[in-house]
């Protein structure tokens, strides 16, 4: 049997083939990587790294996988949370960049 963090993120409740291949993109490919990384930084690497434009949607399911939970739930709970994460990380790379 398989751990649960060894799982594919396909295999990730709410994330699907697509969902792995854009994330294999930036390295993640299992349940462990992705917690590791967090769904935000994941969301980043994605947005930075790759010509993919990831949606609020696949940053709640995201989440949602690494929790267990429909995406919808994560979207309407946890919403604001993740809205201001993304927005502190945009304003640190926006010093960073600035500065550097």
């Amino acid at each position: 049997m398989t751990d649960i963090n060894d799982k594919r993120v396909c295999d990730l409740k709410g994330l699907g083939k697509k969902s792995e291949q854009y994330l294999n993109e930036v390295g993640i490919y299992t349940r462990t990587d992705l917690e590791k990384t967090g769904a935000v930084g994941a969301f980043l690497k994605m947005r930075n790294e790759t010509r993919v434009e990831p949606s609020l949607n696949f940053l709640y399911a995201m989440v949602g996988a690494l929790e267990d939970k429909h995406w919808q739930k994560i979207a309407k709970e946890e919403k604001g949370r993740l809205l201001m994460e993304l927005e502190g990380y945009k304003e640190l790379e926006a010093l960073l960049s600035r500065d550097g």
